[in-house]
């Protein structure tokens, strides 16, 4: 009788040694997983990443390097992927998910060319634009906190025009676009053409009177 229940205590603690074997190492391979998973994310989240492909290297990063986000007094800069990646874990996931259709059309060589990217410049912006519209800015929110403006401290055009919009719902993208990139021939009621303007005179100097012409 004792021999059977020290057989089945045996066989009870053999049970549980490959139970705990079996959650060890799926806890441990868990851990790799989301550890190379992490690591796979973030290193598609640099601005190195982003412009490895020669048509951000060549055409939006030589932009953004001659706009405020780059350089400016504090030095603190904006990448890629703080304007163009949520920060916060389900809507970056989402916006991943989104860019599959970025490295299809990479695959098929749609902006491989400057002629190309210039050709399909104004529709990548509107995407672009709704996308920020629909997430209320969300990456602009990433440093710029509505919250905390010091309206003393902006011009006193840039204080009212703030508060007028943020009052009236709207949101960073529907002023600010073309910050960080060219923007690409789009009607923004700018300088619209008024035919019943008069055209301005030209002048026309005269040339200087040659010596001994008098």
């Amino acid at each position: 009788m004792a021999d059977k229940k020290q057989s089945r205590l045996m066989q009870w603690l053999r049970k549980r040694k490959v139970t705990l074997g079996i959650l060890t190492g799926g806890f441990a391979l868990g851990i790799m997983f989301w550890g190379g998973f992490n690591w796979a994310l973030e290193a598609t989240n640099t601005e190195t990443f982003c412009i490895s492909c020669h048509e951000m290297r060549d055409n939006v990063y030589v932009e953004y390097r001659n706009t405020v986000h780059y350089q400016n007094a504090s030095g603190v800069r904006a990448t890629c992927p703080d304007c163009h990646v949520p920060k916060e874990w389900g809507p970056k996931m989402i916006r991943k998910i989104q860019a599959s259709n970025e490295v299809l059309h990479k695959i098929l060589g749609t902006i491989d060319t400057p002629e190309k990217f210039a050709a399909h410049r104004k529709t990548m912006a509107e995407r672009e634009w709704k996308r920020m519209k629909a997430t209320d800015s969300q990456v602009c929110r990433n440093c710029h906190k509505f919250d905390y403006f010091d309206y003393s401290q902006q011009g006193r055009r840039a204080a009212a025009t703030h508060q007028t919009a943020f009052a009236e719902g709207q949101t960073c993208i529907d002023c600010h676009k073309g910050i960080a990139h060219s923007l690409p021939p789009v009607d923004q009621h700018v300088g619209a053409e008024r035919p019943a303007a008069v055209a301005p005179e030209v002048f026309h100097p005269e040339p200087p009177a040659k010596a001994g012409s008098q």
